[in-house]
C-alpha cells in the first residue's frame, strides 16, 4: 500500500479489532493520518486536523484535545475506554471514540504497514 493510503474508520475498526463506544454511525469517515501519544502536551504540539488520535490518556482531557487539534476520531489502547465526560463530549462534539486491546506500538505499527501516514514532529 501506498504512504499516502486513506482508510475508513470501519477499516481500521476491524484491522484493530477495535470496539467502537461512540460514533458507529461515523464508520465511514476517512482519515489520512495518525498519531499516538499519552501526552496531550505532544497531541497539541504536532497534531493536525483531520488525523485519527491513538492514546492511553482515557479522561475527558484526550476527548478535548483531539477537539481543539480538529482529530477525526480516538482509539483508546490498551482496552481503555474514556470516562462518563470524555463520552459526553464526544457526542456533543461527534467524535468517534473506539477502544482496542492492541498496545500503542502494535496499534500504530498495523496502522502504518496498512499505509496509514503518521504526523511528522519536528526534525532531530
Amino acid at each position: 500500500m501506498s504512504a499516502n493510503t486513506k482508510m475508513t474508520l470501519k477499516e481500521i475498526k476491524e484491522l484493530l479489532k477495535a470496539e467502537v463506544i461512540h460514533g458507529e454511525e461515523n464508520l465511514d469517515l476517512e482519515v489520512t493520518s495518525a498519531g499516538g501519544s499519552d501526552l496531550m502536551s505532544d497531541v497539541l504540539a504536532f497534531g493536525k486536523p483531520g488525523i485519527l488520535l491513538l492514546t492511553g490518556l482515557s479522561n475527558a482531557q484526550s476527548v478535548r484535545t483531539a477537539n481543539i487539534i480538529d482529530a477525526k476520531a480516538i482509539v483508546y489502547v490498551r482496552g481503555k475506554k474514556p470516562d462518563k465526560a470524555g463520552i459526553e463530549i464526544a457526542r456533543e462534539q461527534g467524535i468517534p471514540l473506539l477502544s482496542t486491546k492492541y498496545m500503542m506500538y502494535t496499534a500504530c505499527g498495523l496502522l502504518f504497514s496498512h499505509g496509514l501516514q503518521g504526523v511528522s514532529g519536528p526534525a532531530y
